[in-house]
């Protein structure tokens, strides 16, 4: 459900690094028992390839600092990548490439769709199988496959998030501002029924298309309504752009509360002088010390400093990691029962004193009450103004 020009001008890069951390390798790893073998499924040409890309830096830094530590149960740690351009048969194929490989889990960063083909094979196979980072909410019940898990936040969580922090700010009539995409649409409508269901009032709705040269005449409509606040729903960076430059020029005074999109870097850039004091819904707390570590090594390592979705596949990996530990084995089956009975586990991503963890039964390990609520101070992502859906 699921920027990025500096993610452009890393074309390829992905491949040459995951290389490079299984590169190498000292004297420790050369055993018989050869390399623990981890899979990757992303998204390198399609769609999802301005989240999807991150996501894989952060994973491939996260085995880098593996085998800088030792690797796992003594063995170094390989990383091995499919490009499954979004699309679902492809995804199904790379699954079933990575598994015949010999990996001990597979990671899916692309699309809904692709994930869930991949899952088919999973399922059939038994392979330990996550995805890090993709928050659609049905992703563990269409499937009911016992050997895949979630850690990115629901949608639902993130939408629940922000709604809280509206009825902390007493809210009362409000506009909801949104694209045509599929993807833009369905957002939209859950946030009006979370808004309805709270008792707020949706004083007027408002889309514009996606292609669009101006969102003025939109924002006229909302102005005229004077709402209380003005939920962006829409997950098109460039409408996005447009809706908040309208804003401006038209001199709006309403809150604007934006969801998760506004959260990747390209807003930033896209949307450059106008997004002082906007809020947002992030799952990234850079004051969480685990996040200020990570912070501070991938600095040290990259050269820049990291973000939202890079902690994604960062997590995922040391998740992952933590789970084979814990079952001294790659059989699957032991790393599958491992793996459902982490609790506990403090990440990079999700708010201070937040953890990952599966209930009995649940596949789904982001905590509830993970996701923050930060302020744009200038075009920098600020502080934290609000915390979890409570």
């Amino acid at each position: 459900m699921n920027a990025f020009t500096a993610i452009r001008s890393r074309r390829g890069v992905l491949a040459v690094a995951a290389a490079l951390a299984c590169a190498a390798v000292p004297a420790w790893a050369q055993q018989a028992s050869g390399p623990i073998r981890i899979g990757m499924i992303t998204d390198r040409v399609g769609p999802a390839k301005p989240y999807a890309e991150p996501v894989a830096q952060g994973a491939v830094f996260a085995v880098k600092q593996l085998n800088a530590n030792g690797g796992l149960l003594g063995r170094p740690v390989e990383l091995l990548v499919e490009d499954d351009q979004g699309r679902p048969d492809v995804s199904a194929t790379a699954a079933r490439k990575l598994v015949d490989s010999g990996v001990a889990f597979i990671l899916s960063v692309s699309l809904t769709p692709a994930t869930q083909q991949a899952q088919n094979v999973t399922m059939e196979t038994k392979t330990p199988h996550m995805t890090p980072s993709n928050s659609g909410d049905t992703l563990t019940t269409q499937i009911n496959n016992p050997n895949f898990w979630q850690t990115g936040p629901l949608g639902s969580t993130q939408i629940a998030t922000l709604l809280s922090y509206a009825k902390a700010k007493n809210y009362k009539r409000v506009a909801l501002i949104t694209d045509n995409s599929d993807l833009g649409q369905l957002t939209n409508k859950f946030f009006k029924a979370g808004l309805e269901k709270a008792g707020v009032q949706v004083a007027v709705e408002e889309v514009v298309p996606r292609g669009s040269t101006t969102a003025e005449p939109q924002m006229q409509k909302l102005r005229a309504a004077n709402p209380d606040a003005i939920f962006m729903t829409g997950v098109l960076t460039p409408e996005n752009a447009l809706i908040l430059r309208a804003y401006r020029q038209l001199g709006l005074k309403a809150p604007v509360l934006g969801n998760y999109n506004l959260s990747v870097p390209q807003t930033s850039s896209v949307a450059k002088g106008l997004l002082d004091g906007v809020v947002f819904v992030d799952a990234f707390d850079p004051d969480k010390p685990e996040t200020k570590r990570f912070i501070e090594a991938f600095k040290k390592d990259q050269g820049t400093e990291p973000y939202n979705l890079n902690g994604y596949g960062y997590d995922g990996v040391m998740l992952v990691a933590d789970a084979i530990k814990r079952a001294g084995s790659t059989d699957k089956e032991k790393v599958r029962e491992a793996m459902q009975a982490t609790k506990g586990f403090a990440g990079v991503m999700g708010a201070k004193g937040s953890s990952y963890g599966f209930p009995e039964g649940k596949r789904t390990g982001f905590d509830p009450n993970g996701m923050v609520v930060r302020v744009y101070e200038g075009d920098k992502q600020g502080k934290v103004v609000h915390v979890g859906a409570k």
